[in-house]
């Protein structure tokens, strides 16, 4: 490399200099707790949706929430999450996108269900169980839509001014929700349930203030936002709802999600702005959803966005929950029903990724069912010590391996189903991004005599000529069902519709929500008048969703064969006293013995941490002392297993 040339991979000391200066950066506040460091580690706690879907009570809450301070709290795991609509009736035809059985004030604002949450009766809020949850020593969090809900807008309420208590009034006129509900950005997989605010005007904002400090009322410590960021990404409203949570007294951490299709880029301009946020779809109990976080996590750890500047204090990138022990499915009306179907190898190699990247640990297991070795893996004191305390996490490309026995049939028992299939398009991937991401670029109009324009981008070679990509541009027909879109908004936009079809129009979002492992598949559905089918085309190539202001990528599936790299991994951390963390992942279904050179260590952690020529390590799984090491480490790793090692040269 040239003297000039710049290092994708920085020596540690200038990775050091660089966590110093960010501490350096972080604002000096007081000790006030409205003043306190928020997310100085990766948060941990327990949430419900995993075992509960949306259908969690008070009952069952305080059940887990008292386990969890007996027994995780001691652990570092704090935070009691509520997850999604507790604010929903349970009651016969309810579910994940029902409408009209959700609880709202006279101001547009969810409470509590008061059925499932008897005690929020007393002031139709969370304070009694908020107070509750501190005497154990506890943080309280809830988990809240984007927006407004479409009930909320239908009722048009008034909105509350916090500052006078009355309606919020200017310019002369009362301001209600229907002002402020964007319909066309309604909640993709919750169409029916919420939508966008519009923060570009003061009745936007004064919704969202009041929302927000009622929260801070009821005594929550976390809020995790969700339909606001990856494909449904609305940064006007993460920002906003940052500088209201920076406005308050309360210190409340902010936890966005979900992930889907996110890249450093996209979370450029965000992460400075939050304490979480996702960068995966939904993870869930299979293999693939587990081995399918390796390449993210590399990239966000590479872009150095492990613990960079947060709101009021750091902010993480979050690989999402950890779905052991009891559980329920996605999206059901039912409680935890089934055990998780992690084999222990599997479970042991999820948190030792999630540590090693440095990602928030949140329980979603029913603690009710909490078992002494699931209890062993969530609470290794090493992994843990990583998870909070090393630096200079990094995916470490220098392993060797090789294949030690035969194919493990249980292994490799999950089978990916093709949700979505599309005649002609098989082996493309369409994506999206930040647009200023060079990723973003290479889209042009293509059109031919006697055929309509097409939208196209060149994604590989084949016998030295370029191979395209195209669909269909339409100009979108306005339908009976579409409401509140002007016709002038989409004057310079268009459908991109599948060649062959009159009727099957590309999504920038999914109508449900998508898991970690959901392939980055073009998505097709009725072409319809909504801004989640709208796109544009710029002039410097960047093909532009109506929707979430994000960019399409296009790349080829057929990877060929699966490389050696590919299906064994490590990672490296270093801690505070100089040792070394190497984790070894076999992602094969069968066992392989997979090596790593000291001399490689070396090369990329610096003679500041190899001082020597001989290391002693431990394995933290076994306990076992590999004694002196003098040119490599090697060990046979189980099929989807791991092995995390501690060194000291």
């Amino acid at each position: 490399m040239g003297r000039g040339a710049p290092s994708s991979n920085p020596p540690p000391w200038r990775r050091l200099l660089r966590y110093a200066l960010l501490c350096a950066l972080l604002p000096p506040w007081g000790t006030s707790e409205a003043n306190e460091q928020l997310a100085e580690f990766p948060p941990r706690g327990w949430n419900s949706y995993d075992s509960f879907s949306w259908i969690v009570d008070e009952n069952t809450y305080m059940q887990n929430a008292e386990i969890l301070a007996e027994k995780l709290l001691p652990h570092g795991y704090e935070y009691a999450v509520i997850d999604y609509l507790w604010y929903r009736k349970y009651v016969d035809g309810a579910y994940t996108d029902s409408y009209g059985f959700d609880n709202i004030d006279e101001w547009g604002r969810p409470f509590p269900d008061l059925q499932r949450f008897p005690s929020s009766r007393i002031d139709k809020g969370f304070s009694q169980l908020a107070n509750k949850v501190h005497g154990m020593g506890l943080k309280f969090g809830i988990h809240l839509m984007k927006g407004i809900s479409l009930q909320a807008v239908n009722g048009n309420t008034p909105i509350l001014d916090i500052k006078t208590g009355k309606p919020y009034v200017e310019d002369g006129r009362q301001w209600t929700t229907r002002d402020i509900g964007l319909t066309h950005r309604t909640c993709a997989w919750m169409p029916h349930g919420f939508m966008s605010v519009n923060t570009d005007i003061g009745a936007g904002k004064a919704f969202l203030r009041s929302l927000y400090q009622q929260y801070a009322d009821w005594g929550v410590d976390f809020v995790k936002v969700d339909c606001i960021f990856g494909t449904d990404y609305s940064p006007k409203e993460i920002i906003t709802i940052s500088e209201l949570l920076a406005e308050l007294d309360r210190p409340i951490i902010l936890s966005i999600s979900p992930g889907t299709e996110v890249t450093p880029a996209l979370a450029k301009n965000i992460s400075q702005h939050v304490n979480m946020y996702r960068i995966t779809g939904d993870d869930w109990d299979n293999w693939k959803d587990v081995s399918s976080h390796f390449d993210v996590s590399s990239s966000f750890a590479a872009a150095n966005k492990i613990g960079a500047i947060g709101l009021r204090g750091r902010s993480w990138p979050d690989l999402d929950m950890l779905p052991f022990g009891w559980l329920t499915n996605a999206g059901v009306n039912q409680g935890p029903h089934r055990q998780c179907e992690l084999t222990s190898d599997e479970q042991r190699t999820q948190i030792a990724l999630w540590s090693m990247a440095k990602s928030p640990l949140m329980y979603g297991g029913d603690l009710r069912h909490l078992d002494n070795n699931t209890l062993s893996i969530i609470t290794n004191p090493t992994l843990l010590k990583i998870n909070h305390y090393s630096i200079n996490n990094m995916e470490f490309h220098h392993v060797y391996s090789e294949r030690t026995s035969k194919e493990d049939k249980h292994s490799s028992r999950f089978i990916s189903k093709d949700l979505v299939h599309v005649p002609k398009i098989d082996g493309v991937s369409l994506g999206l991004t930040a647009c200023s991401d060079d990723k973003a670029n290479g889209w042009y109009m293509f059109s031919q005599h006697g055929k309509s324009d097409h939208i196209c981008r060149n994604y590989g070679m084949q016998d030295d000529k370029n191979i395209s990509f195209c669909l269909g541009k339409t100009i979108p027909l306005l339908t009976s069902d579409d409401i509140n879109v002007h016709n002038e908004e989409y004057q310079t936009k268009f459908h991109l519709a599948i060649m062959d079809s009159d009727d099957a129009c590309l999504d920038a979002s999914g109508s449900q929500r998508r898991t970690s492992s959901d392939s980055k598949f073009p998505m097709f559905s009725r072409c319809r008048w909504h801004a989640m089918q709208m796109w544009e085309l710029n002039e410097k190539g960047n093909l532009i969703s109506s929707y979430s202001r994000l960019c399409a990528t296009v790349e080829s599936n057929n990877k060929g064969v699966v490389t050696t790299g590919a299906v064994a991994r490590a990672w490296i951390a270093t801690g505070s006293k100089g040792e070394i963390y190497l984790a070894f992942f076999n992602l094969d279904s069968m066992s392989r013995k997979i090596t790593a050179r000291i001399s490689d260590l070396k090369k990329v952690l610096g003679s500041t941490f190899i001082r020597k020529d001989t290391c002693s390590c431990t394995e933290v799984w076994s306990g076992r002392n590999f004694g002196r090491v003098e040119e490599e480490i090697s060990a046979v790793v189980k099929s989807h297993g791991s092995m995390v090692f501690e060194i000291t040269c």
